[in-house]
C-alpha cells in the first residue's frame, strides 16, 4: 500500500469521526502529507477502511520518522501521534454535542460514543494497557483482582536527558486542569492535543468527564472540577458522588480520601474517579445492620469486607447524603486509643477521613464509606492502617481508591521479580531479590506439592492473599474479636 493510500483511509476515518465533512478531504490530505514530510499525494481510492486508526497511525509515524520529520525520542512520537489522532478528534464543542445527542437517547449510548472516540483516538492507550498482567484471585472477601501495572512506558535514556534539559513550565497547573485539552505536550509533559473533556453541572459547579489514559478497569473514568481546588471530603461531596451517578446510573464514582497516606496520588486537584466495573467490594454483603440516628429512612450495615466499611441506602439522595455527612462528622471526632484510632495529634491535625464509593442499586442509591486514618507510629512509620513492613516487598504505595475497592495495583518491578520468585520455588537457577525469600519459603511450605504445572496458580493465589493482607493492614477496625468490638463501639455512637 502506498503512503498515500494510507492518508485517504486515515482521512476517510477523521470524516466518520464527525469532526470534518468530505468537503475537507483534500485539505486533510494536504495536512497530514505535510505533517509526515512527503511532497505528493499520488490518486487513491477512497473506500471503506478495514484498518485501525491505530494501524493507519504507525505508518505515518514511521513515514514522518523516516522522512525526520521528528527525533526517535518517545516524547517527540507520543507529541507526533497525538498531532495526527487530533484529526480524528472533533473539537471540544462538536464532542460535547454529540455526547448530549446520544444521552438524549440513553446515557449509555452516550458513555459508549465518548468511550469509543477516546479509544479510536488513542487518546486511551490500549495497545499499552494490554501490556498489564490482570487476574482473579478467590478469596475469602470474593474475587479480587490483581494488576501489575505495565501499561506506562518506561522513558527512555534520550527523554530523561531532554527533561533534564527542559525549562520548567508552569502549565497546565497539573494533569487535571482543564487546559489539558489540546495541549500539544512537551518532553516533560505527556501529549494532550487529542484529549477531549465533556463538560458538566453538578451541584451548580462546573465540573468535566473524561477517560483514564491508563485504564485499570473498563471505562475508567475521572470527574474533575474544572477549578483547580484541593481535594476534599464534605457534605458537597457526597452531593456530587450522587449526582453523578444519577446522571450515569451504570457507573460507579467514587472519592480518593483528602488525607496524606491514606489518599491518592493527586490531592492538589479535585477530582473522583468512575467507570463501568462491578469490583469486589460492591458485591460483598452486609453482615451487620443498625439504625442511624436522625435518617429513619436511610439502611445503613457493615460490610464483609477486610477495610472498615459503612454502606448507606436510601432512594432520596439528599438525604442519604446528609447521612454520609453526618458518618463523617462523627467519625473525624472518634478516637479509641485501645485500637490506636485517634483523631488529632497533640497540636491538633486531623486524621481521620473517608473514601466514599456511590452507585444505583435499582431505586436505591448507595454510598459506601470506607474509614480512614493516617495516624504514623514509631513501629509503622509509614502509616499505621497503611501496608505494613511484611508486606511492602509486594505494596508499599497508598492503598487508595481503587485498591480499597479490591483491585491491586501493583508496580511493574513485580513482573520480573515474580519470575525470579517462580525459578526459586521450582529450585531452579534465579537471581530472587532478598525481600522477597521469607514470603517464597511460606509458600514453599505451604505447598509442597508446588510443582512446574500449578506454580503460576500458587503464586496468584498467594499473591492474592498478601493483597487480602494489604488491605487488611488499612483497615481501622481489625477482624479480630478486639477490632470488632471496638467497631460495635464506633457504631454505637452513630
Amino acid at each position: 500500500m502506498t503512503i498515500s493510500q494510507t492518508i485517504s483511509d486515515f482521512v476517510t476515518l477523521a470524516i466518520k469521526a464527525g469532526g470534518w465533512m468530505e468537503m475537507d478531504r483534500i485539505y486533510l490530505q494536504n495536512r497530514v502529507l505535510a505533517m509526515i514530510g512527503e511532497a505528493v499525494f499520488k490518486p487513491s481510492e477512497i473506500r471503506s477502511v478495514a484498518r485501525s486508526s491505530i494501524e493507519l497511525m504507525d505508518e505515518l509515524v514511521a513515514c514522518a520518522l523516516s522522512n525526520q520529520q521528528i527525533g526517535d525520542s518517545q516524547a517527540e512520537r507520543e507529541i507526533f501521534e497525538a498531532q495526527l489522532m487530533d484529526f480524528l478528534t472533533p473539537p471540544p464543542s462538536v464532542v460535547n454535542a454529540f455526547f448530549a445527542q446520544h444521552y438524549a437517547n440513553d446515557p449509555k449510548e452516550a458513555t459508549d460514543y465518548f468511550f469509543e472516540l477516546c479509544r479510536q483516538n488513542d487518546y486511551i492507550k490500549t495497545r499499552a494497557i494490554a501490556k498489564n498482567i490482570v487476574f482473579p484471585v478467590d478469596t475469602e472477601y470474593g474475587e479480587i483482582e490483581i494488576t501489575i501495572n505495565l501499561s506506562k512506558p518506561e522513558k527512555d535514556p534520550k527523554q530523561i536527558a531532554q527533561e533534564g534539559a527542559a525549562a520548567s513550565v508552569d502549565y497546565p497547573k497539573c494533569m487535571l486542569c482543564l487546559e489539558n485539552e489540546g495541549y500539544q505536550g512537551r518532553v516533560n509533559y505527556p501529549a494532550r492535543t487529542n484529549h477531549r473533556i465533556i463538560r458538566m453541572n453538578l451541584d451548580n459547579e462546573a465540573w468535566g468527564f473524561q477517560y483514564s489514559p491508563y485504564a485499570y478497569y473498563n471505562e475508567h473514568s475521572i470527574f474533575l472540577s474544572l477549578d483547580h481546588r484541593p481535594m476534599k471530603i464534605n457534605l458537597q461531596t457526597f452531593a456530587r458522588l450522587l449526582q453523578i451517578i444519577e446522571v450515569m446510573p451504570h457507573y460507579f464514582v467514587g472519592s480518593n480520601a483528602d488525607l496524606p497516606i491514606v489518599g491518592g496520588s493527586i490531592l492538589s486537584h479535585d477530582h473522583y474517579q468512575g467507570g463501568r466495573h462491578t469490583f469486589a467490594m460492591a458485591k460483598a454483603p452486609i453482615e451487620q445492620r443498625f439504625s442511624l440516628t436522625g435518617f429513619p429512612d436511610v439502611a445503613a450495615g457493615i460490610v464483609k469486607w477486610p477495610m472498615s466499611v459503612i454502606r448507606l441506602q436510601a432512594k432520596n439522595k439528599q438525604k442519604l447524603a446528609a447521612a454520609c455527612q453526618y458518618v463523617l462528622a462523627q467519625w473525624q471526632q472518634y478516637s479509641d486509643p485501645s485500637v490506636s484510632i485517634n483523631a488529632f495529634s497533640e497540636d491538633g491535625t486531623p486524621h481521620h477521613t473517608v473514601t466514599p464509593i456511590a452507585r444505583k442499586q435499582g431505586e436505591l442509591f448507595e454510598m459506601d464509606l470506607v474509614l480512614r486514618d493516617n495516624n504514623v507510629s514509631e513501629e509503622h512509620p509509614d502509616g499505621i492502617f497503611h501496608p505494613h513492613q511484611e508486606v511492602q516487598h509486594i505494596k508499599k504505595e497508598n492503598i487508595g481508591l481503587i485498591e480499597v475497592m479490591g483491585l491491586a495495583v501493583l508496580p511493574p518491578r513485580l513482573a520480573p521479580e515474580l519470575e525470579e520468585v517462580t525459578a526459586y520455588l521450582l529450585d531452579q537457577p534465579n537471581q530472587i531479590a532478598a525481600y522477597h525469600i521469607p514470603w517464597a519459603d511460606a509458600i514453599k511450605a505451604q505447598y509442597p506439592e508446588c510443582n512446574a504445572e500449578n506454580v503460576s496458580q500458587i503464586l496468584r493465589h498467594a499473591l492474592g492473599e498478601v493483597f487480602t493482607q494489604v488491605l487488611t493492614h488499612a483497615g481501622v477496625f481489625k477482624r479480630d474479636q478486639t477490632g470488632q468490638e471496638a467497631f460495635a463501639r464506633f457504631i454505637a455512637t452513630l
